[in-house]
């Protein structure tokens, strides 16, 4: 309660993106964050579901990053750069983006949470296509394996695979043996 308090007098009970004053609520920056209001943001319904990623973005609603993003609120010229990287595919994104300004610390905090969105995503093959649990996929060069004293060659078929908790690996059995092998250096069958 203390947090709401603090971001309604700071933001004078508006939406730090929009400016809207209805439907207002308190959302942590991620990855890390302590409730506080250094390091959260107070933003209406719309935006939130929007930065939630419960709903499509709206491009035209999200007009108003170009104005969110030159608040002095650490917190929320976060968030505004994370929001105008993933419409980093719209023109106007883009100018903004290339004029933001963001203190050395505050870009590693707005990169670090750009990293973890994407380590959450869809696991991928060498060519982009998405792996899933139970897919069959070649081996595209030699790999070594760690402690199993065998190389695993270019060309083996590894069938019916297992996603981990990293998009970046697989698990999947070579010559026998369990083991966990990049996604980037395979192809899906």
């Amino acid at each position: 309660m203390v947090t709401e308090q603090a971001l309604k007098q700071r933001s004078n009970s508006s939406c730090e993106f929009c400016t809207s004053t209805d439907n207002l609520a308190v959302h942590p920056v991620p990855p890390t964050s302590d409730l506080s209001a250094q390091q959260s943001i107070y933003l209406c319904d719309t935006c939130l579901a929007q930065v939630e990623g419960t709903v499509a973005l709206d491009v035209n609603h999200l007009r108003c990053l170009t104005d969110a993003m030159w608040n002095q609120e650490p917190a929320v010229q976060v968030m505004a750069y994370r929001m105008l990287h993933k419409l980093s595919a719209e023109s106007w994104a883009q100018d903004a983006l290339a004029m933001i300004y963001l203190e050395d610390d505050v870009k590693t905090w707005a990169e670090q949470g750009i990293a973890a969105a994407e380590r959450e995503g869809p696991t991928r093959d060498s060519n982009g296509a998405e792996l899933q649990d139970g897919d069959n996929v070649t081996l595209i060069k030699d790999l070594k394996v760690k402690g199993a004293n065998f190389t695993a060659k270019q060309g083996t078929m590894v069938r019916g695979i297992s996603l981990t908790d990293n998009p970046e690996h697989i698990e999947g059995k070579v010559n026998g043996t369990r083991i966990v092998l990049v996604a980037a250096y395979l192809k899906k069958a």
